[in-house]
């Protein structure tokens, strides 16, 4: 992951009526995120892959909501190739390994919610 930006001012959109593919636009060679809701229980994040770029193989301690706003990606879970366009979701189940790869370029929602 090039020259990744995380952006978490979530109180400028709080209140407000915003386009989910505006939140940001997608940078040559790196993926973006900004936060959107960060609470003790949960995080939802908006990201902006550039075509090629992803995350490495990692888990997470809490099942993960991916919604495809835009593009095509990649998501290998447990091994698993899956890969899904506009308008696609996907769960990608806790303390599996996965990665995102964006085939084409990609905006999507990541929602986590901590809790069993």
């Amino acid at each position: 992951m090039a020259n990744s930006r995380k952006q978490t001012d979530t109180k400028s959109l709080v209140a407000k009526t915003i386009r989910l593919i505006d939140l940001a636009n997608y940078q040559k060679g790196s993926v973006v995120s900004r936060t959107i809701v960060d609470k003790k229980t949960g995080t939802v994040t908006f990201f902006a892959f550039d075509e090629g770029q992803g995350l490495s193989e990692h888990t997470a301690p809490y099942n993960a909501l991916i919604y495809l706003i835009d593009g095509e990606a990649e998501i290998i879970i447990s091994g698993t190739p899956f890969y899904l366009k506009e308008g696609e979701m996907i769960i990608m189940p806790a303390n599996k390994p996965h990665s995102l790869r964006a085939v084409k370029k990609f905006k999507m929602i990541l929602t986590m919610i901590r809790g069993k």
